[in-house]
């Protein structure tokens, strides 16, 4: 399959990555092309700039849940139809799970054989850059570094220097360079890019960057090298199935800008795979829409909006009526804190929530946990039967607290280094709580035993009827 591509990946974090990714993504947009926008590892909310830019859903790949395989699936899955797929990656270009390649930009480069630029921030830099462009592009010769982008740059006269020494002693071609212009950066908040559904005037903002971008970047040279890459390697389906199983369950998923962390994959397996997605609001729907088969709360930012979210009391009632009658309940970490007795934010103020928990969660000034894990599966539950293994991610500055030390618990976590697992999630009958996000394409059976359940809930509502 001949899909033009391109992998935007940097130097290190704070490179400016995003935000040239961002304009990039634009920039060909208003141009006329179908761009279809990929984020490399398990960021939720760069997705969101990315849809934003596109008018097309940003999809994750990600090659510590996905494999090779499974990430070739997605892209190709997600490509249909694109004339230009662009992906940004993820930290510095070789950075990956512990002191491995896992997960890397670099991994998600050779699995698609996509042409590589390279992000630099070149303050304060002159022939310094040309050694840094060296070193990344010998380090792994599978991976094709196939031009640099400068960011930050003094001007004219600093680019022309930096150009000179890349091209020449790093034999890698720059393909353009942005000023030092901080009014494009994209906004910041304690768990990192405020999300896009949240952004006043994002069109306005995206029309600034692309003005930016066309000032110094050779959009021509960056779409030959897109064009330029090589067929798409051949790879079995494996995770979707060949054609949409008929709708059986309707689940419910709250998205709004409270809960908006989610897998596009994820959420396209479970409707091939029987589930009628209906999308719900914590923060404006006065109840849950009648005939629900399973609820799904995702992660997101509760805590930025937690006097609306307790103010909707109908919402909260009629989640707790549903939870009593036995529907499936699926949370994930901002999901996970909707459903204690209540939140406490970060000037020690409480307030109450779902209460289906009974415990407390805590906002903290510092992060909690942050990286990839595995899971054992501590007790049966809606997604998978004790004794299962699972990989997730876990990204919170909050804490449980207070909740009885005899209530079940969902899994043990074992994060990067450890040899004991550590305690999290809980499981309440038909309810499934924890800070782990998962995502659904790299484990379709938990995919499907979530249906199940839904549909042996709707049976049993349906026969109660």
């Amino acid at each position: 399959m001949k899909i033009p591509r391109l992998l935007i990946a940097a130097t290190h974090s704070g490179a400016g990555k995003t935000t040239l990714a961002t304009a990039l993504m634009a920039a060909f947009t208003r141009a006329g092309f179908a761009v279809q926008p990929f984020k490399v590892g398990p960021d939720y909310i760069d997705p969101g700039y990315h849809t934003a830019a596109t008018g097309r859903i940003s999809r994750n790949l990600d090659t510590f849940f996905l494999g090779t395989a499974g990430v070739r699936e997605v892209f190709a899955r997600a490509a249909s139809g694109a004339d230009l797929c662009i992906i940004e990656g993820v930290m510095g270009l070789y950075d990956g799970k512990g002191a491995t390649e896992r997960g890397s930009s670099a991994e998600v480069a050779k699995a698609l054989e996509a042409p590589v630029l390279l992000v630099v921030n070149a303050r304060s830099m002159s022939r310094s850059a040309a050694a840094l462009v060296l070193g990344y592009r010998l380090f792994d010769p599978r991976v094709r570094l196939a031009g640099v982008l400068l960011n930050r740059v003094g001007g004219p006269r600093h680019y022309v220097m930096l150009k000179e020494a890349i091209e020449k002693q790093a034999g890698v071609p720059v393909l353009g360079w942005v000023g030092r212009r901080e009014e494009i950066s994209l906004p910041h908040r304690h768990l990192g890019l405020l999300p896009a559904v949240e952004k006043n005037a994002l069109a306005d903002h995206l029309e600034r960057l692309v003005a930016v971008l066309e000032e110094g970047v050779d959009l021509f040279r960056l779409l030959e090298t897109a064009r330029a890459a090589p067929l798409l390697p051949e790879t079995t389906r494996k995770i979707f199935p060949a054609a949409p199983l008929p709708s059986r369950v309707r689940l419910g998923v709250v998205r709004d800008a409270a809960f908006n962390f989610y897998y596009q994959d994820g959420l396209e397996l479970l409707a091939a795979l029987g589930a009628e997605i209906v999308f719900v609001s914590a923060l404006a729907d006065p109840a849950l829409p009648p005939e629900l088969d399973g609820l799904y709360i995702g992660g997101g930012f509760p805590e930025m909006f937690l006097e609306k979210l307790a103010a909707n009391k109908g919402f909260l009632e009629s989640l707790r009526r549903a939870f009593h009658r036995g529907m499936p309940v699926y949370a994930e970490c901002g999901g996970l804190m909707y459903l204690c007795r209540a939140i406490c934010d970060f000037e020690g103020r409480e307030y109450p929530m779902a209460g289906l928990l009974p415990g407390v969660c805590r906002m903290h000034s510092r992060r909690v946990a942050l990286g990839y894990c595995e899971a054992r599966v501590l007790a049966d539950n809606i997604l998978a039967p004790a004794g299962t293994r699972l990989v997730g991610h876990e990204f919170h500055y909050s804490s449980i607290e207070g909740m009885p030390r005899d209530f079940p618990r969902a899994y043990a976590l074992y994060r990067e280094g450890d040899r004991e697992g550590v305690l999290d999630g809980y499981v309440h009958g038909n309810l499934l709580a924890s800070y782990l996000h998962l995502h659904f394409a790299s484990c379709p059976e938990v995919a499907r035993r979530f249906i199940d359940r839904c549909e042996d809930y709707k049976r049993q509502r349906v026969m109660g009827c």
